[in-house]
């Protein structure tokens, strides 16, 4: 445990950005598995729904830093490549 305040704080920010980081990947993560379920159960209509909504959660994500931006595009572009496969 640091024993200087300014550490101290740094800190406490550091594990607040942790946890809103976590939710924000955790979210992401979930819709890109309901996009993958949908694309498996061969579900066009559904899957395409979900896809805008992982999309949009993925920019999001990029957007706050929690993933790179490349990292969301790559995402992005390999969803959309399942869902149209179906």
């Amino acid at each position: 445990m640091p024993n200087r305040d300014h550490r101290k704080k740094s800190a406490r920010q550091a594990e607040d950005a942790r946890l809103r980081n976590k939710t924000k990947r955790s979210a992401m993560r979930t819709q890109v598995g309901k996009v993958l379920a949908a694309v498996a159960a061969g579900d066009k209509p559904a899957a395409e729904k979900e896809l805008v909504t992982a999309q949009k959660r993925i920019d999001k994500c990029a957007k706050s830093n929690v993933i790179h931006p490349n990292t969301a595009s790559r995402k992005k572009a390999g969803l959309a490549r399942k869902v149209a496969s179906i």
